[in-house]
């Protein structure tokens, strides 16, 4: 069998982006599970929380949008949230037709023990502050990239 790596062949696994980030997130939320368990919280519940540690309360449309996530998967996130203390869903006042979700007295709180989180991970990845970053920048230019490609 040959190696494909040596042929520059366009379909060889390594040289797959797709590929590349499914194991980078995989891995990468991996190391965010033993963080967040002790909190209560899933990676997907954590995304959600973010959004609303930094700016609540948001209605459920906006924060599908912020979250790149449709309301049929939000929904039971949030329910789960919601009975686990953390955030209350209800009408908007401004516009009945809308459900706002905000944070409990326990969601607030649970923002401190959150913000432990990102210096963890840049330890545990063992990787500097700046490399992140840069990988930040390019991951985003890369979702609107293909977000304008899809639409």
């Amino acid at each position: 069998m040959s190696d494909v790596r040596d042929t520059g062949d366009p379909l060889a696994l390594e040289r797959q982006v797709c590929f590349a980030l499914a194991v980078a997130s995989r891995n990468v939320i991996a190391l965010y599970r033993p963080l967040l368990e002790p909190m209560g919280l899933t990676h997907p519940q954590y995304l959600v929380m973010l959004a609303l540690w930094e700016r609540s309360p948001l209605s459920v449309k906006e924060l599908s949008g912020l979250l790149q996530l449709d309301p049929g998967t939000l929904s039971p996130l949030l329910k789960r949230l919601e009975a686990g203390g953390l955030v209350r869903r209800g009408r908007d006042s401004g516009d009945e037709r809308m459900l706002a979700v905000t944070l409990t007295h326990q969601g607030r709180a649970l923002r401190a023990e959150a913000a432990k989180i990102p210096p963890a991970i840049i330890e545990r990845l063992g990787m500097e502050l700046t490399e992140l970053e840069d990988l930040h920048g390019a991951l985003t230019r890369l979702i609107t990239a293909a977000n304008h490609a899809v639409s």
